[in-house]
C-alpha cells in the first residue's frame, strides 16, 4: 500500500478495523491480478488522504480473506462497500471515476 491513511483488512481485523468504526468506513474488495483495481488504487489513496478524519479508507485483498468477499456479497472487482455504524449503506462496482465515488462518500462522511 502507497498510503499511510489506507488500512489493510483481513478476517482477523474487519470486526474492529470497518464493522466497529466510529467513522464510516469505505472497503475496497481488489485483487492483485485485477487490471482495474490496480487502477483504482491512487484514486483510493487520494481519497483516503481527501476524507482523514471524516472517514476510514480500507483494502481487501479478496485473495487473501475469500470469506469476506463472500460474505459480503462481493462477486466482481473491484468493488466499494462504504458501511455506516457496521452496515454497507452504499455500494459500487466495477472501475468508477474519482467524482462518482465521491458523490458516494458525500452522502456519508459528514
Amino acid at each position: 500500500m502507497g498510503s499511510p491513511n489506507v488500512v489493510t483488512v483481513t478476517e482477523d481485523n474487519f470486526k474492529f478495523e470497518v464493522l466497529e468504526s466510529e467513522q464510516p468506513v469505505m472497503v475496497d474488495f481488489w485483487a492483485e491480478w485485477c487490471g482495474p483495481c490496480k487502477s483504482l488504487t491512487p484514486l483510493i489513496e487520494e481519497l483516503a488522504s481527501e476524507y482523514l478524519g471524516r472517514l476510514k479508507v480500507a483494502k481487501v485483498n479478496i485473495d487473501e480473506c475469500p470469506e469476506l468477499a463472500t460474505a459480503h456479497g462481493v462477486r466482481a472487482i473491484p468493488t466499494i462497500l462504504v458501511f455506516k455504524e457496521g452496515q454497507v449503506v452504499e455500494q459500487t462496482v466495477g472501475l468508477k471515476s474519482k467524482r462518482e465515488l465521491k458523490q458516494s462518500l458525500d452522502r456519508v462522511a459528514s
